[in-house]
């Protein structure tokens, strides 16, 4: 069945221990289901604390040339081109219309720094640990981790001490302005921005670029970075982790809970969901 007429939908999604598998980062299971959405032109939205460079090339693998929001909602970046016209409050540069949301990540290292008197050998961070650390922290690949280490707006954090000391370095980060969110592996120290005020932003734009249409959308995520966006779109898609249980949402309808993990649960649950429209083979 093919989109009814007047109708959008979006797929904004999230990655690791999502689409991609939290061990391997494999997107294998999720292919078939991928391939669905792209024969039904339905835009499948990255929406994750990964940069720039790992979603680039990521949408070359999958042959996705939809936009982009990184580093937990610190921007959203748009093809230039892909609308009729740049959306308001964007800025060009290097081939995208950008929404900005957070400040550059410069900001959130001198805070970072500042704190480690006082937290002494109770934290990590990317930049400190300079590529090779991001390899031990994440498994990743030297290339990759030196991708994921080119962050704009945000800085990822390795928790080494006890809950209670957490609970205060988090209070004295949020005290200084950051924003603080407990990933699948880490926290994620940005600005005031969140997945889902991006999501909303973009799908006003997609709105907006189609006056009158119906919009549905679905977001697809397993930590509690993923929180924002899971309340804000339409339908949510909580997808089973390995590692930790499903975020607690304040919202109960519209709400999908994946059986099988990572990307097998994407797959199902993006399943049921176009089942839900009638739009399956």
């Amino acid at each position: 069945m093919n989109i009814p007429t007047g109708t959008q939908f979006l797929v904004f999604t999230d990655l690791d221990g999502s689409l991609l598998d939290h061990h391997s980062y494999s997107y294998l299971d999720a292919l078939p289901q991928l391939q669905r959405l792209q024969h039904l032109g339905i835009p499948v939205i990255p929406a994750t604390s990964k940069t720039r460079p790992e979603i680039e090339r990521l949408r070359a693998e999958l042959g996705n040339t939809h936009p982009f929001i990184v580093e937990n909602g610190a921007a959203v970046l748009i093809p230039v081109g892909y609308f009729d016209s740049q959306p308001v409050a964007t800025v060009e540069r290097e081939g995208y219309w950008i929404r900005e949301f957070s400040a550059p990540r410069e900001k959130w290292l001198g805070i970072l720094e500042e704190l480690s008197s006082e937290f002494p050998g109770e934290y990590d961070y990317f930049f400190r640990v300079g590529t090779a650390g991001v390899v031990r922290m994440t498994n990743l690949p030297e290339a990759r981790a030196l991708e994921a280490n080119q962050r704009e707006y945000s800085e990822p954090v390795q928790w080494l001490g006890d809950g209670t000391r957490k609970a205060e370095f988090i209070s004295r980060l949020q005290s200084r302005g950051a924003v603080v969110l407990q990933g699948g592996r880490f926290l994620g120290v940005s600005g005031d921005c969140d997945k889902g005020r991006a999501l909303a932003w973009l799908r006003q734009v997609y709105q907006q670029s189609k006056p009158g249409t119906l919009c549905h959308d679905l977001a697809i995520g397993d930590s509690g970075n993923d929180y924002a966006m899971l309340e804000a779109a339409e339908t949510a898609l909580l997808v089973r982790s390995p590692v930790h249980e499903f975020p607690a949402l304040q919202r109960a309808d519209g709400v999908i809970f994946s059986t099988d993990y990572g990307p097998a649960g994407w797959a199902e649950g993006v399943a049921c969901w176009l089942q839900s429209y009638q739009l399956h083979n």
